[in-house]
């Protein structure tokens, strides 16, 4: 008989419907069956078809019908557990946490995604009561600390880190050729084109960003001419953006690019991806970019850093001196040197954010054998 798994989540708006994706793959061509549950969103039929699971419903809530004490989702979710025999419950994100463990008997792992998630007394009170049948894990080592220092009793060896991941041969077959890419972009040949995709939030810091490009400009002076800096993203701060670009003298050279569907797949297009986050907890946009081989420059704090780490180049938060100085250093790349770098992230993805390893760290964590 097959053992069954329930994956409660909040919606499957992005990231988080290939986040639910990431958690059912851990259990294909095993002898557990997935049960996945979306709180709010209408049923789609595509969803279905994206997730490999045995079965998904959709609650049909909406965000604020999940506001306050959640007893609609509560017994929501009661009457699906009676139908079946869950062995365990995979929940992403407080909310999803605290519907689950009002399941009598139900084992939770609860999945964090965002700092600060236990700054609340409330929360912290909650978690500690339920801990002999709660486990969390972080998407990084960086949020797995966060959680450790907001719930100092919590049994630490109940909070680990399980890191987001790709299928890598699956991207690289999906991103387009640099031709194509540039083609499809508009992108001339004889400038070289750095690349920021985020949204225009405090978080992403691309202020920092954009003052380090015009370090860069005057630091190679009249090659200056050649490079351009594409930001890919809508928000809050656009307009605040632009005044920076148009006071910095930087009209022609950066360019708010908005939303563009699909931006992933046309990264070879560009020369460099640089990552200007100041509150990065983990960094898709990172393991999406270091497919394609571009020279990869992120943030050193946070989950950031551990998705670079050795593989590309990392400066302080919001040091926008010592970034000009790494962007130059990309400038001057030779052909050897990409090469070299290229090699340095395919090895760092294989290694550590690969479906086959994300799938032999979970079943080896203590309180998943104890369950098995």
């Amino acid at each position: 008989m097959s053992k069954q798994i329930l994956q409660l989540c909040h919606g499957y708006d992005s990231p988080f419907l290939d986040v639910a994706r990431q958690y059912s793959a851990l259990f294909q061509d095993s002898s557990f069956k997935v049960t996945t549950v979306f709180l709010t969103g209408v049923a789609d039929s595509s969803v279905s078809a994206y997730l490999p699971n045995d079965e998904v419903i959709f609650l049909e809530n909406n965000s604020k019908e999940l506001r306050g004490l959640k007893l609609k989702q509560i017994q929501q979710l009661k009457k699906i557990c009676v139908e079946h025999r869950f062995c365990y419950a995979i929940a992403h994100r407080y909310k999803s946490i605290y519907i689950a463990l009002h399941i009598k008997n139900l084992y939770v792992i609860g999945i964090h995604h965002a700092y600060g998630d236990y700054q609340r007394f409330g929360r912290r009170f909650f978690v500690s009561y339920y801990k002999k049948r709660l486990a969390l894990l972080g998407v990084s080592n960086a949020i797995r600390d966060d959680i450790r220092q907001s719930i100092p009793r919590f049994p630490s060896g109940q909070i680990q880190t399980l890191y987001n991941r790709i299928d890598y041969e699956q991207l690289k077959q999906q991103q387009l050729s640099r031709s194509e890419a540039k083609n499809i972009l508009k992108l001339e040949e004889k400038c070289f084109y750095f690349v920021n995709i985020g949204r225009l939030h405090p978080d992403k810091d691309q202020k920092t960003l954009i003052t380090a490009f015009k370090a860069l400009k005057n630091n190679l002076g009249k090659n200056s001419k050649q490079l351009q800096l594409h930001i890919y993203g809508k928000g809050r701060l656009e307009s605040r953006l632009q005044e920076q670009i148009v006071e910095l003298g930087l009209t022609d050279m950066v360019i708010l690019k908005g939303n563009y569907p699909c931006i992933a797949n046309l990264l070879k297009a560009y020369d460099s991806f640089v990552l200007s986050s100041d509150h990065e907890p983990f960094g898709m946009v990172l393991l999406e970019a270091m497919t394609t081989g571009l020279p990869t420059i992120s943030t050193a704090a946070g989950g950031a850093g551990e998705v670079v780490a050795d593989s590309g180049f990392l400066f302080d938060i919001g040091e926008s001196n010592q970034l000009a100085l790494l962007m130059e250093q990309v400038y001057n790349l030779d052909i050897v040197q990409k090469k070299h770098y290229k090699l340095l992230m395919e090895q760092q993805i294989k290694a550590h954010f690969s479906n086959q390893v994300a799938k032999e760290t979970f079943f080896k964590f203590d309180f998943v054998t104890q369950l098995d």
